[in-house]
């Protein structure tokens, strides 16, 4: 401090010699030597800017994350028209127009993960096991912006449409998922994240006519990543589509998975929602149904939720700290999908959500009694 404080009154004594001096050029020597001399750093030594601190009041560490659906974008390229652009387009070109109505939800959080069903890519190949699909799905890899620009950052790979334009097209979609830095995981790589300090490690699995290969590998696969991570995510996509409850192969795997040390279920593929389950402490969350679906321009259903929890971290221990789900519909009209989800607000549409999923739990052995709204 005495340092700072005679190198200040140094300069300003060689100011006023300089001041002084007949030469111009003497004195514009002096008062560069003069401004060399005085540590500028200095200011911004004794006045930092103050940085938000990542602990509670009571000495934790609160992480919030958020969960949805199915996010399917782009279109088919075997077909003329292409709804989603056709809605892009209609939307003036804005990029993030699918997520303009959640995206303040997905900024305050501290981390969002998606169900990505689709691929980044402009290849048009088609693999022979893929032709006879109803549905292919692919947009540009510049459109994975909306995903980046709005509060996503991290998605799973696996589903039954990540391979709709083979390989090399699935690499296409990783390295626009690394260009904007998506942590991305699949069975075979572990997605890590690092939150405020505290590394969560995810992990995907696509079950469909899958299990038997699985019951012994997902186990395996999140006890080695427990013994490296605190928190460790396990999103499954599985059971039937259309279905509004979990099969017993999900109900099994899920609670194996909690038994092996995951953290968090996350589940996806029915595009509809499904009840959540309270396993050891652990939610389980069977389906989130759609999130953003551009396959089909008005689904039967429309109705989803965002899922949101808590887990507060103090010392070595890592607990839940309960959750919210923020009910929404997947596009902001009611007479055709538009693929922006947006939040209900009517009290009929959010009760007859809420019923649908308490009525389909009561057969859950572990199922949640209530969905809160708001934090508790």
């Amino acid at each position: 401090m005495n340092r700072r404080i005679t190198a200040l009154l140094l300069a300003l004594l060689m100011l006023c010699a300089g001041a002084c001096a007949e030469d111009e050029e003497e004195e514009a020597s002096l008062m560069e030597a003069a401004v060399d001399d005085f540590e500028l750093t200095a200011w911004e030594e004794l006045y930092p800017e103050e940085t938000p601190s990542i602990y509670e009041e009571d000495g934790s560490i609160l992480i919030t994350i958020s969960a949805t659906g199915d996010y399917t974008i782009g279109g088919d390229c075997r077909k003329r028209t292409d709804i989603f652009d056709n809605e892009l387009k209609a939307q003036g070109g804005d990029i993030n127009f699918t997520m303009r109505n959640i995206r303040d939800f997905l900024l305050a959080d501290d981390l969002t993960i998606v169900n990505f069903e689709g691929t980044l890519t402009d290849s048009t190949y088609i693999p022979s096991n893929k032709k006879d699909n109803q549905f292919l799905f692919s947009a540009p890899p510049g459109y994975v912006t909306m995903l980046s620009d709005n509060g996503v950052e991290a998605v799973a790979l696996e589903n039954n449409h990540i391979m709709d334009h083979g390989e090399a097209a699935y690499e296409d979609t990783k390295n626009a998922l690394r260009s904007v830095g998506i942590v991305y995981s699949n069975s075979t790589e572990v997605g890590v994240i690092e939150i405020k300090g505290i590394q969560i490690a995810m992990l995907s699995y696509l079950c469909i006519d899958r299990y038997d290969s699985l019951w012994d590998k997902v186990p395996a696969d999140i006890m080695a990543a427990k013994e490296k991570y605190p928190i460790v995510i396990v999103s499954f996509h599985w059971g039937n589509e259309k279905d509004y409850v979990p099969t017993k192969n999900q109900i099994r795997m899920g609670r194996l998975a909690v038994d092996s040390g995951a953290d968090l279920v996350l589940g996806h593929h029915s595009h509809r929602i499904n009840p959540i389950e309270l396993y050891k402490g652990v939610y389980i969350c069977y389906s989130l149904g759609n999130f953003c679906f551009s396959g089909n321009s008005k689904p039967d259903d429309m109705t989803s939720y965002i899922f949101q929890t808590r887990f507060r971290v103090r010392d070595d221990n890592i607990a839940n700290d309960g959750f919210r789900i923020i009910p929404i519909r997947i596009s902001s009209r009611r007479d055709r999908n538009d693929f922006t989800p947006t939040p209900l607000t009517k009290d009929t549409g959010i009760d007859g959500l809420l019923s649908t999923l308490k009525a389909n739990g009561r057969n859950l052995e572990y199922a949640v009694n209530e969905y809160p709204l708001d934090w508790r």
